[in-house]
């Protein structure tokens, strides 16, 4: 966010991988490459009630958020939409990235009866939440969901595929193995100089940073010639010149839309299923909130 606001003031344009709805509402400098902590909370919650809901009346759902952007994204995202698709938010709780338990917020939690806890942070405080969750008797009964910045391999390494069977979280890529163009290149590179890398879902989405960025360029070089590249001539006719570009089927096409910041503005759903990342969606395009 800070970041952000030097860049703006600057009109510099800046790229982020990972956003929250604040760094592109209002549009200006800062351009996001996938949909943002808020389109997640909003696809889920969409499938959730289409695909998952069985009961009657609202279903409660609980929001356990990292103490930044990355979790009050997926709040403010629940704040605009939640009346709209049905659901009732009866609790919205608050952790740190270096929390180590999460069972005192877990039983005020429970005390509440949710029928589904939404996770927005990154995969170590997941890991605590989820394992606490498991501990508590509140998983699997309830549904447990969490946002793309915590959902990766890292999730089921930190803490078990016994314990995250069944969560469900919504990731705005491919998934590794998918009969996608760009997959093989990806495998190989990936496979030969960060091995350890591999499975991880964070690996795809840089990749496709680097196809996006490398095509803005292009894309401004070609307007305008590389003598007169400048901050302002790379967004010009750079990123506002990005149309349908195909980042090898990773993510979903990417695309600058006046009056929406966001690239590429589609996500699927998965869930872990034996330990493995498995999605269980087609590509849902996130209306912007």
């Amino acid at each position: 966010t800070a970041s952000m606001e030097i860049a703006n003031r600057a009109e510099f344009p800046g790229f982020a991988v990972f956003s929250a709805p604040a760094l592109t509402h209002p549009p200006r400098h800062i351009y996001a490459q996938m949909p943002d902590y808020g389109d997640d909370w909003a696809a889920f919650a969409k499938y959730y009630m289409e695909n998952i809901w069985q009961g009657t009346g609202k279903p409660k759902m609980a929001l356990h958020l990292l103490n930044n952007s990355t979790g009050y994204g997926a709040r403010d995202g629940a704040l605009a939409l939640a009346d709209k698709l049905g659901i009732d938010i009866v609790a919205t709780e608050e952790h740190s990235k270096t929390t180590l338990s999460e069972i005192e917020s877990l039983t005020r939690i429970k005390a509440l009866n949710p029928d589904v806890l939404y996770i927005s942070s990154t995969p170590q405080p997941t890991s605590i939440i989820v394992k606490n969750a498991v501990e508590l008797g509140m998983h699997p009964a309830m549904t447990i969901a969490s946002g793309h910045a915590g959902f990766t391999s890292a999730l089921v390494d930190l803490a078990g595929a016994d314990i995250v069977e069944g969560v469900y979280g919504v990731y705005p890529s491919a998934n590794w193995g998918d009969d996608v163009p760009a997959m093989a290149k990806m495998t190989e590179y990936c496979q030969k100089y960060h091995p350890s890398d591999y499975g991880n879902m964070d690996y795809i989405t840089c990749w496709a940073e680097g196809l996006i960025v490398a095509e803005i360029l292009r894309l401004a070089i070609e307007n305008v010639g590389v003598d007169n590249l400048t901050p302002q001539a790379v967004e010009e006719y750079g990123f506002k010149k990005l149309s349908n570009f195909d980042v090898g089927g990773l993510h979903g096409p990417v695309s600058y839309t006046p009056g929406d910041n966001r690239l590429s503005k589609s996500v699927r759903v998965f869930q872990i299923q034996s330990g493995k990342i498995v999605p269980i969606s087609g590509w849902v395009e996130s209306p912007l909130i």
